[in-house]
């Protein structure tokens, strides 16, 4: 049951986001105005160290709510999706992962109005290597046992779906 797309026009555009309005055909024949919100792909690490993943507690201004999250942002032109996860993690941390990067998830967070996909990479170990470049990120950067993440979960202090997705990922171990 495909959507059929008839026209498209944007609304908005900058260097951060694309908004458009689609005319689309829904498979019972009826045409509506959809909006998308397109922004460019982001990538995070999963970084671990002695069961405890490194996390950042932050305020969500757009929702209004607090919140652990992994380290994650903007890929750059010409720079891979691994690239900017390490990029990431050292700016937003003020820690090197120091092994290899693995890749974790490739997700969209919101395909029903957004489109954008984030690549994150899981790492076992770290190095401090001075405070985060990107201090405005977060109120604090901890190491949290991913013992407490599903408790953390149940209490919402975990709840962006990127870092949802990559936690629960971790904790459900090798895909099969």
């Amino acid at each position: 049951m495909r959507w059929q797309v008839h026209s498209e026009r944007t609304l908005y555009r900058d260097r951060w986001v694309h908004l458009r309005t689609a005319e689309v055909e829904l498979p019972d024949g009826r045409r509506l105005d959809h909006r998308l919100v397109e922004t460019g792909p982001g990538a995070g690490t999963v970084l671990l160290a002695e069961g405890r993943a490194l996390l950042l507690w932050r305020h969500r201004f757009i929702t209004d709510t607090w919140g652990w999250e992994i380290p994650i942002g903007g890929i750059e032109p010409g720079e891979t999706p691994e690239a900017a996860a390490r990029r990431e993690t050292e700016e937003e941390t003020g820690w090197r992962p120091t092994g290899a990067m693995t890749p974790l998830i490739r997700t969209r967070p919101s395909p029903g109005l957004m489109a954008t996909e984030h690549h994150v990479f899981h790492a076992e170990g770290a190095r401090r290597i001075g405070e985060p470049k990107d201090a405005f990120e977060s109120e604090r950067v901890e190491w949290v046992p991913l013992a407490d993440v599903r408790s953390l979960i149940a209490k919402g202090h975990i709840s962006s779906g990127t870092t949802l997705v990559a936690l629960l990922q971790v904790i459900a171990g090798p895909a099969l």
